[in-house]
């Protein structure tokens, strides 16, 4: 589960990590074979592993169990921020780094641009391409290697209060944005709760509502070229629907993941949370003495009849290119985030919403009934909703400072009930002007 990256030094994205690996590694085209990969998982070799995830110890031990030669070394870096700012300072030192660690797909361009990264390409890595959902691969590859493998993925739905919506009139989830405007006035009309919150410090929700509405406010073409488009029409359409909301007063704007945010999830203050595959699970244990009033539904559309969602949050393993031990770091990741024992595990003991298809598909996940949601077969129905999520997005090299940056505009206007136009093009300015400072080229 990934709530969201909090900010680390933007220098350091672009100038603080040293071009790592050796030249061999970087430049190598030669396939590994399966007589090199069988030598090398029977050379005593020690692995680092570095890992936000908790308990994952688990997994390390079946893949320690598989390959007795070698031995990993699990470091739990408590969050992706901290791990980040490691990682880099590891790099920028030229020793200290592990061989594999967790990245968040929004992050991933920022150590590519740094040469950070081993193309997994040579050790087998495209074979992967089908295990996975093609949209969650196309975060992790390009034209030019396969970075990483994919470890979780947060497809957004609505988690609505089945009680509220009762007392509103509601059926159920509404279907479009327009049915969802009309449903927030009479959720605050019939109720007096508002029918979501829209905070204002969480940037990834935020471009998850972009990427469901099929905005491509980034890109980035692995080298030094950049777009940058958070005043198109699309992104201008989606704050413009906020605004009326939040000028209305039908939606709250408290920040997330506080204890007045908690409080609102349990007190009836909001009526729905429009959040990741991850958020059921977060809610069980946020919101106890709620069990039974929650149910799942799918986002609004901005088109009836249409199906499609975003994404918000999800990691992946990558091999540092800096690793003297490529294969054996590869084939751990490969391992955690392949073998059927140990994604079953993240996903039903770690609760890492899945992305290897063998595990969305399997009935030891999807057939779970959740008492909390009426019965509902909540990962079933994120399941589902993970094949409609818009296959092409892309993210800046620097989203460290898109995200420090977001919170000093739009994320402001948002907070303070202001001008989300404006915020807009504030943030716009403030990323093409970083870009150009950085010696990128915008488009």
């Amino acid at each position: 589960m990934t709530l969201g990256t909090l900010a680390v030094t933007a220098a350091l994205v672009l100038a603080g990590c040293s071009k790592t690996g050796s030249s061999d590694q970087q430049q190598q085209t030669k396939n590994v074979t399966q007589a090199d990969i069988d030598k090398a998982m029977d050379t005593p070799t020690t692995l680092t592993f570095w890992s936000w995830v908790p308990d994952l110890q688990k997994e390390v031990d079946l893949f320690e169990k598989k390959y007795p030669k070698i031995k990993v070394n699990l470091v739990n870096t408590t969050d992706s921020a901290r791990s980040y700012t490691k990682v880099r300072a590891a790099l920028k030192a030229g020793n200290g780094a592990p061989d594999v660690t967790q990245i968040g797909y929004d992050y991933l361009g920022s150590f590519k641009q740094t040469n950070s990264l081993l193309d997994l390409t040579p050790y087998g890595g495209k074979e992967l391409a089908n295990d996975y959902v093609d949209w969650v691969w196309n975060q992790v590859s390009d034209a030019k290697g396969v970075w990483a493998i994919p470890q979780d993925s947060g497809p957004i739905g609505t988690l609505y209060r089945n009680d509220i919506f009762s007392k509103a009139g509601l059926g159920g989830a509404p279907a479009t944005w327009d049915d969802f405007a009309k449903a927030a006035e009479q959720v605050k009309s019939k109720t007096g709760s508002y029918i979501t919150n829209l905070p204002g410090n969480d940037m990834p929700q935020i471009v998850s509502l972009f990427w469901q509405a099929g905005a491509k406010p980034f890109s980035y073409d692995g080298d030094k070229t950049v777009g940058i488009d958070l005043n198109g029409a699309t992104e201008k359409k989606v704050m413009a629907y906020w605004q009326d909301l939040i000028k209305k007063d039908l939606v709250s704007t408290d920040a997330d993941f506080t204890d007045e945010f908690y409080q609102g999830l349990s007190r009836d203050k909001y009526a729905s949370w429009l959040v990741a595959a991850w958020g059921p699970v977060f809610l069980q244990g946020t919101a106890k003495d709620t069990a039974g009033k929650w149910r799942a539904g799918k986002i609004p559309q901005w088109q009836a009849g249409k199906d499609v969602s975003g994404n918000w949050g999800g990691s992946s393993d990558v091999v540092l290119a800096s690793s003297k031990n490529p294969i054996a770091a590869y084939q751990l990741a490969k391992f955690i985030n392949h073998d059927a024992e140990s994604t079953l595990k993240l996903a039903n003991e770690q609760f890492l919403f899945p992305t290897n298809t063998a595990t969305l598909q399997d009935p030891k996940f999807t057939d779970q009934a959740s008492d909390f949601y009426g019965g509902q077969k909540v990962n079933q129905f994120f399941s589902d909703v993970s094949k409609t999520v818009d296959k092409d997005f892309q993210w800046l090299p620097f989203m460290d400072y898109a995200n420090t940056s977001f919170n000093d505009t739009l994320g402001k206007a948002i907070a303070e009930k202001g001008d989300l136009a404006a915020g807009l093009t504030q943030w716009q300015d403030k990323l093409v002007s970083y870009a150009k400072q950085q010696g990128f080229t915008v488009k």
